[in-house]
C-alpha cells in the first residue's frame, strides 16, 4: 500500500510539472494588439466547453497534461455516446502524445523498485517494462471505456458533481467506481469498471508479463492496483475544475 501511494504521489507531481509548459503556452502576450486581451481566450474556453457538451466528450486535461476526455462538468442529461464515439474517445486518450513520457515515467519507477524481476535491469528491462505499462493501460482503457460499455450499454463518462461539501463530493466520486449511468440515463452497477479491470489484469498477467508473475495472487494484486488508481483518479477529476479555476486566478 505504501508503494502504491508513493507511486501515485510521484505521478501527480510529474503531471503538475508537465502542466507548466502547456499552461505557459496559453498565457496571453504582455502587450496584445486587442483592446481586451483576456476576452478572446475566455471566449475560446467557453466556446470549447459548449462544443464539448454538444458532442458528449471533453477536450480537458488534468493539470493541463493528462487526457481527461471522458469527464463532463456541471451537466445533467446528455445524449448517450454511440459505440463509435466510445471507441473513438478511448483511442484518442490511449494514444495521446503525453502517454509516451507518462508511461516512461511509470516504467522508471517500476525499474527502480525492481518490480517483476523477470524483466531484469538495464535498457532491455526498461524497454520491456515500458511496453508492458503501455499495453496494460491501453488494454484497460479499451475494456473499461469502450468494449464493455458498448456491450452492456453503460456510459463510460464521469459526470462531475461540483456541489456539496468536500466529503460529500469525495464520496460521490469514489462511488462512481461501483455505480455508473446506463446509456438510457439510469444508474447501474459499474460492471464495466469492476469486471473490466479484472479482465484486463488477467489478460496482461497471463500473456506478456514474466512467467514467474503469472499467478492468481499477482493477478488479484494488479486488479486491486488498477481499481485503486482509478478511484484516486476519479477523485482528482471531481476537484480538478476547482484547482483549475484557482490556477487561472493566480495567472490573471
Amino acid at each position: 500500500m505504501k508503494t502504491f501511494v508513493t507511486r501515485f504521489v510521484l505521478c501527480l507531481a510529474v503531471a503538475t510539472l508537465l502542466s507548466f509548459p502547456l499552461a505557459a503556452q496559453q498565457t496571453p502576450t504582455p502587450n496584445p494588439p486587442a483592446p481586451q486581451p483576456s476576452q478572446p481566450a475566455d471566449k475560446k474556453v467557453e466556446d470549447q466547453k459548449t462544443a464539448d457538451k454538444n458532442k458528449g466528450t471533453s477536450n480537458d486535461r488534468l493539470f493541463y497534461a493528462l487526457p481527461n476526455f471522458l469527464t463532463l462538468e456541471n451537466t445533467g442529461q446528455v445524449p448517450p455516446l454511440t459505440v463509435g464515439q466510445k471507441f473513438k474517445v478511448v483511442t484518442r486518450g490511449s494514444f495521446d502524445y503525453i502517454q509516451i513520457p507518462w508511461y516512461g515515467f511509470l516504467s522508471g519507477i517500476s525499474q527502480a523498485e525492481d518490480s517483476e524481476p523477470g524483466y531484469r535491469q538495464g535498457a532491455q528491462g526498461y524497454g520491456k517494462r515500458f511496453g508492458a505499462a503501455f499495453a496494460d493501460g491501453t488494454i484497460e482503457n479499451y475494456i473499461t471505456g469502450a468494449i464493455l460499455p458498448s456491450l452492456l450499454r453503460q456510459d463510460p463518462r464521469f459526470f462531475q458533481s461540483g456541489k456539496g461539501t468536500f466529503w460529500h463530493r469525495t464520496g460521490y466520486a469514489v462511488s462512481r467506481i461501483f455505480v455508473t449511468r446506463t446509456d438510457s440515463g439510469h444508474e447501474q452497477f459499474n460492471y464495466s469498471e469492476v469486471f473490466g479491470s479484472a479482465a484486463s489484469a488477467a489478460i496482461s498477467t497471463y500473456s506478456y508479463h514474466p512467467q514467474g508473475d503469472r499467478t492468481l495472487s499477482n493477478t488479484a494484486s494488479v486488479w486491486g492496483t488498477q481499481v485503486g488508481y482509478d478511484t484516486i483518479t476519479i477523485v482528482v477529476k471531481e476537484f480538478w475544475p476547482d484547482i483549475r479555476r484557482k490556477l487561472r486566478k493566480k495567472k490573471s
